[in-house]
């Protein structure tokens, strides 16, 4: 950057401003600062071309919670299916559910000038992404609604899947049913357990519930106390295999009731019944609805909520 700037005959601040598609540079500024970069043999990028242009870049951000998780990895491969349809290339980041982390992510990502952001959001506040979107920058928020700003926003049924589960182990007899779940700062572990309790008020709820192991102690401690559950709820997929192993350890005949449905669901050792959706549907529909706007679809923003269905799991069933 320094050789770009005394190419230029400009200071570095201003190379990094251009850079970094600040707002405010003048025009004949940048020409010098991408002519420099050019004349000092930088391979010519789409970037910089579309930095002198105004053109799009073809290329759209995603970020997700979690790589790792197999919700998120159909949501990027989905996603990256529908860019390609588009002729974009798609950049995929995780905010491992940091607020901190996803705005400085979600910052970089402005700053590359993709033509569109896909958000699963960690924080409550992307506020600080207005000016983004008054640049032109489309932001379509999915699984979970951002918080200080109108976007179009693609969720499930989180409420009503929930109540519909919890209604179905109440009218199967069960009066002692625990709900465990991750946290209720996450939208869609709170939207889930207000389904729950919208049905049967009475749930024992256990919260700070984050993997199988967590979950499966939450279960042993649970089946140990004096009236034990005759049901347990998970509310995500996670949660759902620490109870099975836990049941199935301890020789447990309770009922099990799981938000999402997961990879090999229908070869748990014992019974169960899942809320299940269509993942490539979620991904594919926001997808879809930012290139819409990318291409300039003028409506205001939209929400979508696709539906769920229970689904019975395991060699039981």
């Amino acid at each position: 950057m320094v050789d770009v700037a005394r190419r230029a005959g400009v200071s570095l601040k201003t190379v990094s401003r251009v850079v970094n598609n600040a707002p405010h540079v003048q025009q004949r500024l940048v020409e010098r600062v991408l002519a420099a970069v050019e004349e000092l043999g930088f391979q010519r990028n789409q970037l910089a071309s579309a930095l002198r242009s105004g053109q799009q870049t073809a290329t759209v951000g995603l970020l997700i919670e979690e790589i790792a998780n197999p919700f998120y990895a159909t949501i990027a491969q989905v996603t990256a299916e529908v860019a390609a349809s588009f002729d974009s290339l798609l950049i995929t980041a995780s905010s491992e559910e940091d607020p901190v982390r996803e705005e400085r992510l979600l910052r970089d990502l402005c700053s590359r000038r993709v033509d569109g952001l896909l958000v699963v959001p960690a924080g409550y506040d992307h506020s600080f992404l207005k000016p983004e979107v008054e640049r032109g920058i489309p932001v379509v928020f999915l699984d979970r609604p951002g918080g200080g700003i109108e976007a179009d926003t693609v969720l499930l049924d989180n409420r009503g899947g929930a109540e519909a589960a919890m209604k179905q182990l109440v009218a199967q007899g069960h009066r002692r049913v625990a709900v465990l779940l991750d946290s209720t700062e996450v939208f869609t572990m709170r939207e889930r357990l207000e389904g729950a309790l919208l049905a049967f008020p009475a749930a024992l709820v256990r919260e700070q519930v984050r993997d199988p192991a967590t979950a499966a102690a939450a279960v042993a401690d649970l089946i140990d106390a004096p009236d034990p559950p005759t049901a347990f709820f998970g509310l995500n997929n996670r949660i759902t295999v620490g109870i099975v192993q836990e049941l199935c350890r301890r020789g447990s005949r309770a009922a099990v009731m799981g938000f999402d449905d997961f990879e090999l669901s229908h070869l748990m050792p014992i019974p169960l019944t899942v809320i299940a959706y269509d993942t490539r549907e979620l991904a594919r529909q926001a997808a879809e609805l930012l290139f819409a706007r990318i291409a300039g679809q003028p409506l205001r923003p939209r929400t979508i909520i696709l539906s769920t269905t229970l689904i019975e799991r395991g060699l039981g069933n």
